[in-house]
């Protein structure tokens, strides 16, 4: 049976201490998470007291403070070209249900990509988000904050069943309208719940020592690169139905609808009106691995980059399954 993931993290101080290197430790959490129905608390005073706990605190850190510490005035490193947090997307340092999720990260990589069209380490997909939403440079693979972010993911991992298969492990599905997804609409609903905190020009909110962002920017020359999975509008869309508005919505209930959720994705990656950085590539170099709202020829198909970005999509999804082919998005 499937089962909801809830997130609880805690002090990290050392009350209570287990050494995550006892396979003995691995399989209770494994056990407790196949067989126990209940929410799922991961408790950050659990970390073992010893070097490797420090990095997986660390990777935390990482996650919710990362342009304090790598951002381009971080005290560890310049390694981002904006003041974003990984947070930002993956809420709750990628243990939230629904949103963007990382806690079967660990056992989930290496893995096929279709953006770079070859098998990837979680460690190169730790740097093709560095390089891509936050316009920066790579991580040295065997540096102090790469190892920390692979022990963190490690050690959430430990909570989750390994087949992957939980409740919130992978965003919410979006059902297609019969329409293509509208910049206009888009305004309207992003005017009516996004603004107040994204503000009117998409900028975002400073956190208050400015190390960061409390709402990240949506567009500009600090938002997320178009090669990110956010500038895909299905894939940010679904993204919108289980987090936004954050005070409005609840993991299984949803504040906006579908078609809303489509028509405010539309209108934030809208490239005719707002800018934001551009990418040395758009990627994607095999067309059968590239998804259906990726809007950059070429494609394995005779639609529109119009189509391919805001739909209607049915259209695709029909013709690709037609043609016995998978459809990515």
């Amino acid at each position: 049976m499937k089962k909801i993931i809830l997130i609880g993290l805690f002090s990290a101080l050392p009350i209570v201490v287990f050494n995550s290197c006892h396979t003995s430790n691995s399989q209770t959490l494994a056990a407790k998470t196949a067989d126990d129905d209940s929410y799922i608390t991961i408790d950050t005073s659990k970390i073992s007291n010893d070097e490797f706990g420090e990095s997986v605190r660390y990777g935390k850190e990482l996650m919710l403070k990362t342009a304090y510490y790598i951002g381009p005035n971080g005290i560890k490193g310049k390694y981002l070209g904006n003041k974003m947090n990984c947070t930002n997307c993956h809420q709750d340092a990628g243990t939230k249900p629904y949103a963007f999720n990382l806690m079967s990260s660990h056992d989930n990589y290496p893995q096929y990509r279709g953006r770079e069209n070859k098998v990837l380490t979680l460690a190169e997909r730790v740097n093709n988000c560095i390089m891509r939403p936050h316009s920066g440079k790579p991580l040295p693979l065997d540096g102090k904050e790469m190892v920390a972010f692979l022990s963190y993911f490690k050690w959430i991992s430990k909570f989750v069943p390994k087949d992957g298969d939980f409740k919130g492990a992978k965003n919410l599905e979006i059902e297609f309208p019969d329409v293509a997804a509208s910049p206009e609409r888009g305004k309207a609903l992003f005017v009516e719940n996004c603004a107040r905190c994204h503000g009117n020009n998409g900028e975002g909110q400073y956190n208050a020592d400015k190390s960061g962002y409390t709402y990240p920017p949506l567009w500009g020359e600090y938002g997320y690169q178009p090669g990110s999975s956010m500038h895909r509008v299905i894939k940010q869309a679904q993204w919108l139905k289980s987090n936004m508005p954050y005070d409005k919505v609840t993991p299984e209930k949803p504040y906006l609808t579908d078609i809303e959720a489509l028509d405010i994705a539309a209108y934030v990656n809208d490239d005719a009106i707002h800018s934001r950085p551009n990418p040395k590539t758009f990627d994607y170099p095999n067309k059968m691995g590239k998804p259906i709202d990726y809007a950059h020829s070429p494609f394995n198909d005779n639609f529109s980059e119009e189509q391919h970005k805001y739909g209607p999509y049915k259209p695709i999804v029909a013709y690709w399954k037609k043609n016995g082919w998978k459809a990515v998005y």
